[in-house]
């Protein structure tokens, strides 16, 4: 459970070339490259409005390959919330999603008060390999959500965060911040909250 405080974080799991990277940079920067640049990990912030508070969304896009598994246990508890992308092209993505759900059910505890989502990306694609009930049926057995996207055309990408976010607060996990409001707060609160992304 994280700690009550403004600052969020996210961790991107996935094999690799699923569009981890696509997807974070697409939602962060809106922009979508076409060349696959192997990530080892990189870490973006992007400043969100919470239940009537500022908060900064950290989100680490991790390696897809499975050279550093210290480095992968480390996003595990340091994660409050985890998007397990697979690529609707590749059914092996899919499949090498398992061990990195076991271990965050291991390393977490339980996942019922962890938000989890379970994407499968690149859906503009015609050759797909994983239909969109599969992913639904998967999700349906990890008990989490499930959402399919596309970096390439900005299909549910925000959608995909926004999601994310409103699972912890259905999970009445505080995004507070402590201490005294600000004007600005206390401006803030007389919006009914939600979480929207800035």
């Amino acid at each position: 459970m994280p700690e009550q405080s403004n600052h969020y974080q996210v961790v991107v799991f996935g094999a690799a070339g699923v569009g981890k990277s696509s997807l974070v940079l697409r939602f962060v920067r809106g922009t979508f490259r076409e060349a696959y640049i192997p990530t080892i990990e990189d870490t973006y912030r992007q400043v969100i409005s919470c239940d009537k508070n500022i908060c900064t969304l950290q989100i680490t896009d991790t390696t897809g390959s499975h050279q550093f598994p210290a480095m992968q246990r480390l996003s595990i508890s340091k994660g409050h919330a985890f998007i397990l992308v697979y690529s609707v092209t590749s059914r092996q993505s899919m499949e090498e999603l398992q061990p990195i759900y076991e271990q965050i059910c291991q390393i977490k505890g339980d996942t019922q008060s962890i938000p989890i989502m379970l994407v499968g990306n690149k859906s503009d694609e015609s050759m797909r390999e994983v239909q969109t009930s599969e992913g639904g049926s998967l999700a349906t057995k990890w008990k989490c959500s499930f959402m399919e996207t596309s970096a390439k055309l900005n299909y549910n990408v925000q959608e995909l965060f926004q999601e994310l976010l409103h699972l912890e607060k259905r999970r009445t996990v505080s995004l507070q911040v402590a201490g005294k409001k600000s004007r600005q707060q206390k401006k803030k609160e007389k919006l009914k909250g939600k979480c929207s992304i800035m």
